[in-house]
């Protein structure tokens, strides 16, 4: 980043801002928290931001060490975060919170992908997850899918094509973000979860973890 877009304070906050402070910076680290991602994955993803733009904020997290390159299957070119990167985890999620309490433009846009709950979904499960529940679930969302993997107390979501889960869950995107907001009640939500294979109790394992899950996030806004 040039000196002359920098706050250039001892401050860490101001620091932090130096490299993170830009809105596409934090989009891209929201989205790469689902997982490895190609250039047009991302792309996909945020289609307000132009190509030479993007290209410019992977160059600088890729130069700030949050983010790195490498070969993938075929040949193929992925970006995916470093350790540095990871650990922005806690840092989206309670922006997220802050941006809960907030109303939505009247002229929103749906994203272009769902790899943007993600983030959210596995830092609120980390924060209720003990250690003895073992799992591996397949959601879709809107007919996009995600794994979630429950293991020794850690939760671990994924934007792919589940396989070899305990069971296999529907949902839409828009009962998600509304249980989230505190718009709909849990039960209502839970009750739009269909079992679409596999064993059914572990829904049940799932749903339990969510419901504390979004009954923490309602007990940290009040």
């Amino acid at each position: 980043m040039s000196t002359s877009r920098r706050y250039r304070l001892l401050c860490p906050v101001a620091r932090g801002l130096d490299h993170l402070g830009d809105r596409w910076t934090l989009l891209l680290l929201r989205d790469l928290h689902a997982g490895p991602a190609r250039f047009s994955d991302l792309q996909s993803g945020l289609p307000g931001l132009a190509s030479n733009l993007m290209t410019d904020r992977l160059r600088r997290m890729e130069g700030d060490g949050l983010i790195q390159r490498r070969k993938a299957e075929h040949g193929a070119t992925v970006y995916e975060l470093t350790d540095l990167g990871d650990s922005t985890g806690p840092l989206l999620f309670e922006l997220a919170q802050i941006g809960a309490q907030f109303p939505p433009d009247e002229d929103v846009h749906p994203p272009g992908n769902l790899r943007t709950i993600a983030i959210t979904l596995q830092e609120a499960l980390r924060r209720v997850v003990d250690t003895t529940t073992q799992l591996r679930v397949g959601l879709w969302v809107d007919n996009e899918g995600f794994e979630i993997t429950v293991t020794d107390g850690n939760v671990d979501v994924r934007y792919r094509s589940p396989s070899n889960v305990d069971v296999a869950l529907a949902t839409g995107y828009a009962s998600i973000i509304a249980v989230g907001d505190g718009d709909i009640p849990f039960d209502q939500f839970a009750a739009d979860v269909q079992v679409v294979e596999g064993d059914g109790d572990k829904k049940d394992v799932l749903l339990t973890l969510l419901g504390r899950a979004f009954a923490a996030l309602r007990k940290d806004a009040v």
